[in-house]
């Protein structure tokens, strides 16, 4: 039980960027399965709630998952989410399904 208790922490840390100034996670909006066609695209632009918005439509995910950098991620894979990685400037640095 004390190891579970020691978990919460770092489970909360992993929803946040590491510094606490990440994009904001939008709702989902999508309706289908995850789509990696297209997201190159914007790879290279500033990560925002509206470019969120955008990745969120043009994948057809349901759910996005920002990763800032350094941040540990779980590794389970959901088809029906888009996973952005950024780095410290809040450039996009990947977008893909998963």
């Amino acid at each position: 039980m004390r190891a579970a208790a020691l978990m919460i922490p770092l489970l909360a840390a992993a929803c946040t960027s590491a510094d606490g100034q990440g994009p904001a996670t939008m709702p989902a909006t999508a309706e289908g399965p995850c789509r990696n066609d297209g997201l190159d695209r914007f790879v290279g632009q500033t990560a925002s709630e509206d470019i969120g918005t955008q990745l969120l439509q043009a994948s057809g995910a349901r759910a996005l998952r920002w990763g800032a950098p350094g941040m540990a991620m779980t590794m389970d894979f959901r088809p029906d989410r888009v996973t952005v990685s950024y780095d410290e400037k809040m450039v996009i640095k990947s977008a893909r399904c998963g």
